[in-house]
């Protein structure tokens, strides 16, 4: 059963929605990220299920209780915000132990309950610091454990490691999910970093003008994508649009320019509907009909353009049903204006919506 609902939720700002007919569940002690672009919607979803705004329509519960209409205050929520939001007067034990205090907590429980909170964001040693003496990502852990102190119904984490370096988020990001694991809280995290959603959750809610594209398992979301936004957003960016398509049991045949391409349905994939077939540049494969050693799903082209990116070298290919971009490790790479073949390999070609 569902812990947290959101049904046919509307919110609009000047008579424009932002949300409209909105559905969301997530489950108990489970960890689920909203994911999408600026402006998508998820940080609106995130202040509403916070409190920070009221539904023009539909309705939010808890554990089967209707909050859509509680206060603010009167909702155990902790949020973790983008900006940390330390009070710079007051040292780490204080920061932490503020909201237990506005709960009138006996003392003894206070110390107890921050000292625990610090021991698991590995910050014992530190209660009499200030923020300015810590680091980004030693700040954050003080935010974190200020959210998970007052011991809360649902923990709400708006983009909270933008402000760190690449390495620290990748630590930080770690340290986030063995956190929710070990304390096993519901927990709805907002991103616009596909690689830190997909590290982290449980499942992930793709955004897309206030609606949720996809909602599924990181690793399905990566290699199953429903809808062309959906592939974009997520590094797929070579497509075909076909003319028609017919099913051939777990094969789907897609015509187009007289050209005949095979994907597959596939255990795991869902129902693949839609004309136009996605991607990825590592999964295109170039070569000759011998190298490659198939008869079907190619594509002759020529290169374009070549790049060199280290490891491999990336390519655009030009041919009859446009550019296409693909990434070969090879000692001696194509030069421009060579012919090749290129393969679309018919279980890493994708049918998206």
């Amino acid at each position: 059963m569902a812990m947290l609902t959101l049904e046919n939720i509307a919110v609009s700002y000047d008579q424009q929605y932002i949300l409209k007919d909105f559905n969301l569940s997530v489950e108990k002690g489970s960890l689920i990220s909203l994911l999408g672009p600026s402006g998508c919607g998820k940080t609106t979803t995130l202040r509403l299920i916070a409190g920070f705004l009221d539904a023009k329509e539909g309705k939010f519960a808890l554990n089967g209780k209707d909050y859509t209409r509680v206060p603010v205050n009167k909702r155990n929520f902790g949020f973790v915000f983008q900006s940390y939001a330390l009070f710079p007067h007051l040292s780490v034990y204080d920061n932490v132990a503020f909201g237990l205090r506005l709960r009138k907590v006996n003392k003894a429980d206070v110390d107890r309950r921050v000292r625990r909170m610090l021991d698991i964001v590995n910050l014992s040693g530190f209660e009499q610091r200030f923020p300015k003496e810590l680091s980004g990502g030693q700040r954050q852990r003080v935010a974190i454990a200020r959210a998970l102190v007052i011991e809360p119904d649902l923990l709400l984490f708006d983009e909270p490691l933008s402000n760190l370096d690449a390495n620290l988020r990748v630590n930080m990001r770690v340290e986030i999910r063995r956190i929710q694991q070990e304390l096993g809280i519901t927990t709805v995290y907002v991103s616009h970093d596909q690689e830190e959603c997909f590290s982290i959750s449980d499942q992930v809610a793709v955004m897309n003008k206030g609606i949720i594209e996809q909602l599924d398992k990181p690793s399905t979301i990566f290699k199953y994508p429903k809808t062309e936004f959906v592939a974009r957003f997520i590094g797929f960016n070579n497509f075909i649009t076909f003319d028609s398509r017919q099913e051939n049991g777990n094969v789907i045949e897609l015509q187009t320019k007289g050209r005949t391409f095979r994907a597959l349905h596939g255990e795991g994939r869902g129902e693949q509907k839609g004309l136009k077939g996605a991607i990825r540049p590592d999964d295109l494969k170039l070569g000759t009909q011998e190298e490659l050693g198939v008869d079907f799903n190619l594509l002759p082209g020529k290169v374009k353009v070549s790049t060199y990116l280290g490891r491999s070298y990336q390519y655009v290919i030009e041919t009859e049903l446009g550019e296409f971009t693909v990434n070969k490790e090879m000692e001696q790479p194509y030069i421009s204006g060579q012919e090749v073949l290129v393969h679309f390999p018919i279980e890493k070609l994708i049918v998206v919506e």
